[in-house]
């Protein structure tokens, strides 16, 4: 080349320490670089670069920066070349594919996923129709001037309101806006090839070079193995091997977002599908799985009563243990219900519910919530007739089942004078009294180590047929009268079991039988969309770590001969985001290609000072 010959390939050699490096570039134009090289029209540059040169820098530039946009799959937004003077004017057409590309945005997406977090704050915080109607009911009484406003925001309906529903719907129609573009981007690229490497290969965030005696050709079949073996799809492109990695980034990227539609979709499913209902069982009761069973009852709006499972169970036991000394005294430690279940047509069946271990019967669950006392009395009239006896459950009011409730006679009982009337009492119970003395009465354990029921008795109308909703654990004493003691004083007494209260004037007897039986709680759920949503999330944990711990990255390695005869191997990476195990794995390759490529002895003559060492630039070399 020093003789004024044109050449379309040409190779410069640079000093990196002592690397070796070797570059060369490719030009479309019939132009060379290097001190005394001709120009394709006969002229030589004084500083031994050619004419049009900067152009060509600036194309490669372009081409190198194309390389890497190639690597991401987000959708791209097409801008108009020609605008009006007066900036861009937008139709109805335009503004709705404005709203569209900003709706379908990741940057709206994740607004929205954010909106729906803390929409469902007030859900947690107030107390929800769908949950519990009591709770909504008193906090109302206790909040009156609160009421109408939080009705009016429909704050004791969140998950049914329109702009939860409104935040829910734009979410979903976002993330499918989101998806689908990205989809189609990321199977064209799985179809495709890796792109041909760029004409300056040291213009890349990773990059080495050395001189071997190997043939380009061998150099390339040798570049293509090792990047198979290291999961890399690679071909060769004229003469360098392209190779990419990382595909799995992009896919997880989709897996976590698809997984988000599908948890949106479970969620609704669930609340329109769902059923859900309570019921609280004294030790021998029953429970069949039909709605005039239920002591509350809530399903979604699409649910179908028929869609119930039918099955029924029987309490069998509740058993719990409690810690008994130490600072977590009082502590429950065992907590389970022994039940009989079967399905029509079925044979019995034994099984314990626990807390968190519900009893599943074709996808219908029975949670066991809650536990509790129900003191088993018996009540007389004035002629010893027994009117009413059975257990009757109290509600506990305190960690020691310190619990309240009522005793409600509504058939049956008539007074001295044969009248019907009806009877009420007030009861309250301790399973460990803690002695005797005035005042409140209270528990000192949990556990039935020394029970005690005190009474107040009323007689009159309990107003139970009103046709107004009554607390079945709590006394309407509006049209009641107490009864009083020969002093004119309220009646009331602490009873032990086996002890009774007599009632004044031959009204009758209660007492308080030698036997306290254990109530349980139960919560019958049907949810179909719950495995569906716990598949999703599992799947957007996974696809989340897949998007943040894979990178996505190219190499690309070149193998030319150079003007001495001696091939020059050149390697690059280029990773979508800045990493430093990009040049780390540049190194492990180059590497490997090296042991079977090794450096060319340097002849004695030769000035430059070459190592054998193969060493990455961990930024690339523009100079």
């Amino acid at each position: 080349m020093g003789k004024g010959t044109t050449e379309s390939t040409s190779t410069s050699t640079s000093d990196k320490g002592k690397s070796g490096a070797v570059s060369d570039s490719t030009t479309e134009t019939g132009s060379g670089t290097g001190n005394g090289t001709t120009a394709g029209d006969g002229t030589t540059a004084g500083d031994g670069t050619t004419a049009g040169s900067e152009q060509e820098r600036a194309a490669e530039r372009s081409r190198e920066t194309a390389a890497g946009a190639r690597l991401s799959t987000a959708p791209r937004e097409e801008t108009s070349q020609e605008e009006p003077a007066g900036g861009p004017t937008l139709g109805l057409v335009g503004w709705a594919r404005w709203f569209w590309r900003q709706l379908t945005s990741m940057r709206v997406a994740l607004i929205l996923l954010l909106l729906l977090s803390l929409a469902s704050i007030p859900g947690s915080l107030i107390p929800q129709n769908s949950v519990d109607d009591l709770k909504v009911q008193t906090w109302q009484e206790n909040n009156e001037t609160l009421t109408p406003v939080f009705e009016a925001l429909q704050l004791f309906d969140v998950y049914s309101s329109v702009w939860f529903s409104a935040i829910y719907i734009l979410l979903f129609v976002s993330l499918i806006g989101c998806i689908v573009p990205r989809t189609w981007q990321f199977v064209g690229q799985l179809r495709s090839r890796p792109p041909g490497a760029p004409g300056r290969l040291d213009r890349m965030p990773a990059y080495t070079t050395w001189r071997t005696d190997a043939e380009p050709e061998q150099v390339r079949e040798l570049a293509l193995g090792i990047l198979g073996r290291g999961r890399f799809r690679a071909h060769t492109v004229g003469n360098a091997v392209a190779a990419e990695k990382g595909y799995l980034r992009e896919a997880g990227n989709l897996v976590f977002h698809v997984s988000l539609i599908v948890m949106l979709v479970a969620f609704a499913a669930g609340q329109l599908f769902k059923s859900e209902g309570g019921k609280l069982i004294v030790e021998g009761g029953g429970f069949s799985n039909s709605l005039t069973h239920y002591d509350d009852f809530r399903s979604g709006s699409l649910h179908d009563i028929d869609d119930l499972v039918p099955f029924s169970f029987m309490l069998d036991e509740f058993t719990g243990t409690y810690e008994k000394t130490g600072p977590q005294r009082g502590t429950p430690r065992t907590y389970e219900a022994a039940v009989t279940w079967s399905e029509p047509g079925g044979q019995d069946k034994k099984a314990t519910i626990e807390v968190n271990r519900p009893l599943v019967v074709d996808g219908t669950k029975v949670y066991l919530l809650a536990h509790g006392y129900a003191p088993v009395v018996t009540v007389r009239d004035g002629r010893g007739k027994v009117v009413f006896s059975g257990a009757t459950p109290l509600l506990p009011a305190d960690s020691n089942v310190t619990s309240t409730g009522a005793i409600k006679v509504m058939d049956g009982y008539r007074d001295k004078n044969g009248k019907k009337t009806q009877l009420g009492f007030s009861a309250f119970f301790v399973p460990t009294f803690a002695g005797h003395g005035a005042g409140t009465m209270f528990s000192t354990f949990p556990a039935l180590d020394n029970p005690v029921l005190a009474l107040t008795g009323f007689i009159g109308d309990l107003r139970v047929n009103s046709g107004l909703p009554q607390n079945v654990y709590q006394l309407d004493t509006s049209k009641m009268k107490q009864f009083t003691d020969e002093k004119g004083e309220k009646l009331a007494e602490r009873l032990l079991p086996g002890e009774t209260m007599k009632l004044p004037d031959g009204a009758g007897s209660i007492t308080f039988e030698k036997e306290v039986k254990e109530w349980a709680s139960f919560q019958i759920s049907q949810s179909p969309g719950n495995g569906w949503a716990l598949g999703g999330a599992v799947a957007a944990i996974a696809g989340l770590v897949g998007s943040l711990f894979i990178q996505r990255r190219r190499v690309w390695v070149r193998a030319v001969r150079g003007a001495d005869g001696v091939t020059v191997v050149e390697m690059a990476g280029l990773g979508r985001s800045e990493s430093p195990k990009l040049p780390e794995e540049l190194a492990g390759l180059a590497a490997a290609l090296h042991e079977r490529a090794p450096t060319a002895p340097v002849p004695p003559n030769d000035s430059d000072d070459r190592s054998d060492a193969v060493e990455v630039s961990a930024e690339g070399a523009d100079k």
